[in-house]
């Protein structure tokens, strides 16, 4: 079991993972490319849409799969951390998507990313007492 505050997380993430997604696809697309790094052997905007597409899946399922909450808590966190690099290549690149435009503002973004990671397997019970 998980705890309401936990649920409560847990929504909030989903909620969030889904606004995103929608952000892949519309209104943030451009800002999102800018965090692909170039290494990345896809086309930059198909990149964007398929992760996209992803986090609406992810942040529905999240939503309304609570019995499949622990392993989607491992999904989700892995899924942060693949998309970590993006936020470093964003930084070390000097590039400005997303309302990043300065250096510090891409660098306190940086320590968010393991956050996110610890409330993705927080929120869903992923080591804790089920």
């Amino acid at each position: 079991m998980t705890s309401p505050l936990q649920t409560a997380a847990r929504l909030a993430l989903g909620g969030a993972l889904v606004l995103a997604g929608i952000g892949h696809l519309t209104f943030a697309r451009r800002g999102f490319a800018d965090q692909v790094p170039e290494w990345v052997p896809f086309d930059t905007d198909d990149t964007v849409l398929v992760s996209g597409a992803a986090e609406i899946a992810l942040g529905s399922a999240l939503v309304a799969l609570p019995k499949e909450r622990h392993r989607l808590g491992v999904l989700a966190a892995v899924f942060f951390a693949a998309v970590f690099p993006g936020n470093i290549s964003q930084f070390v690149h000097h590039r400005d998507g997303l309302h990043l435009d300065t250096d510090l503002r891409r660098a306190l973004r940086l320590p968010f990313q393991p956050v996110l990671i610890a409330v993705a397997l927080w929120s869903t019970g992923v080591g804790g007492r089920r």
